[in-house]
């Protein structure tokens, strides 16, 4: 019997693999196609070559950990334990994982916002707890917080928040912060955070982290991705932050399912993270792509929404095409050459706002090429 009797093949498995046959330019799944910083690489091979290839520590190298907690000290003014308040973990979406398999029990629910990341719901429903998905106001994607304060129930255990939101772009805002404070203190709830993209906020803003406001990192799983800051998806390498007693339990999970992560990449990333320039210049870097992307999608019928954050730039081809949204990033994987991916399919039940989602982590010429191809649409 299944545990996920509704999941299937993911949008972007499906959507790849179209890519794939048609030999499109995917801007679907959200990864860099160019290269990461080589002096990283040199680091994690000296590792390897210097025999640092057997287990490290279950909660990740020290070295790594005090890296991690000096940064957090420098960017959120939050003072915490290296040996007690945090554990490497095979990239962010495992850490949002054993968060919520740390907190739920069956019957427990869970609020989260739609659009999600697709992990979101999967990982509330295997541990037998219930997904309440509460929608963004559309376009903005703006959290209602008279919706949640009227979700929330003695059945309720935590909320899930991502910003820099995926797929959307959209950011948390002082007065978001306010009105989480308030609901998680009136009925002592939980916060899974999702801030893998903490460094890739553009137009001057500011990325308000679970970690900086003591009232709410009190109560929270902080969730983080190495592959989306140093451009190396694949590494699956990421972390989680929370206070000493909710991450002794995150620990009795992670220690029977993944125990310990790559050696050589901890031992390089320890001596990598301390030149913070590499994460402080990521915003500027991407919003030069993001940019470059949105001058040449001018020219297309294509028209974008607000993205203050993320990989991803949301384009509405209302003006274009009455097909729902999965019909038509087939079609223009198909007959154009470009993929991209539904933003209905960030959804439980699909909502047709007629948006696509497409990934400017790429190189300038797979833009250029890509938004050629669109200019035909």
């Amino acid at each position: 019997m299944s545990k996920l009797p509704n999941v299937g093949t993911t949008i972007f498995t499906e959507m790849s693999a179209l890519s794939v046959m048609h030999q499109s330019i995917n801007l679907g799944q959200g990864f860099p196609d160019f290269e990461m910083n080589e002096k990283l690489i040199s680091l994690t091979t000296d590792a390897m070559r210097q025999g640092h290839n057997q287990y490290t520590h279950m909660n990740g190298l020290l070295a790594l950990r005090q890296q991690i907690a000096h940064k957090v000290n420098e960017l959120y003014h939050n003072t915490i334990s290296a040996d007690e308040e945090i554990t490497i973990t095979p990239g962010g979406t495992y850490a949002l994982y054993t968060a919520l398999t740390a907190i739920l029990q069956p019957g427990d629910e869970v609020i989260l916002f739609e659009p999600a990341y697709d992990s979101y719901i999967p990982n509330i429903e295997i541990n037998g707890a219930v997904a309440v998905p509460l929608p963004l106001s559309f376009p903005g994607y703006r959290i209602d917080w008279n919706l949640v304060k009227s979700s929330v129930n003695k059945k309720t255990k935590a909320i899930i928040i991502n910003s820099p939101h995926n797929p959307s772009g959209m950011l948390l805002q002082k007065e978001d912060i306010n009105a989480l404070v308030e609901i998680v203190q009136r009925h002592n709830l939980f916060i899974v955070s999702d801030e893998v993209y903490e460094h890739l906020v553009f137009d001057g803003h500011t990325h308000l982290s679970m970690l900086q406001f003591p009232e709410l990192y009190a109560r929270s799983f902080v969730c983080f991705s190495f592959g989306k800051v140093y451009h190396c998806t694949g590494w699956k390498m990421g972390y989680c932050i929370s206070p000493a007693a909710f991450m002794n339990e995150f620990r009795k999970v992670h220690q029977f399912n993944c125990f310990s992560c790559n050696s050589p990449v901890q031992y390089a990333l320890a001596n990598f993270l301390a030149d913070k320039n590499q994460y402080l210049h990521l915003g500027a870097f991407l919003q030069q792509k993001r940019d470059y992307f949105f001058h040449l999608m001018k020219d297309t019928r294509f028209k974008a929404l607000p993205a203050l954050g993320s990989y991803f730039q949301l384009y509405s081809y209302a003006e274009i095409s009455n097909k729902n949204e999965k019909d038509f990033a087939i079609e223009l994987t198909e007959s154009y050459g470009v993929t991209a991916i539904p933003v209905s399919a960030f959804y439980q039940t699909p909502v047709n706002n007629k948006v696509l989602r497409f990934c400017f982590a790429k190189n300038e010429s797979t833009l250029l090429a890509a938004a050629n191809r669109l200019q035909n649409v």
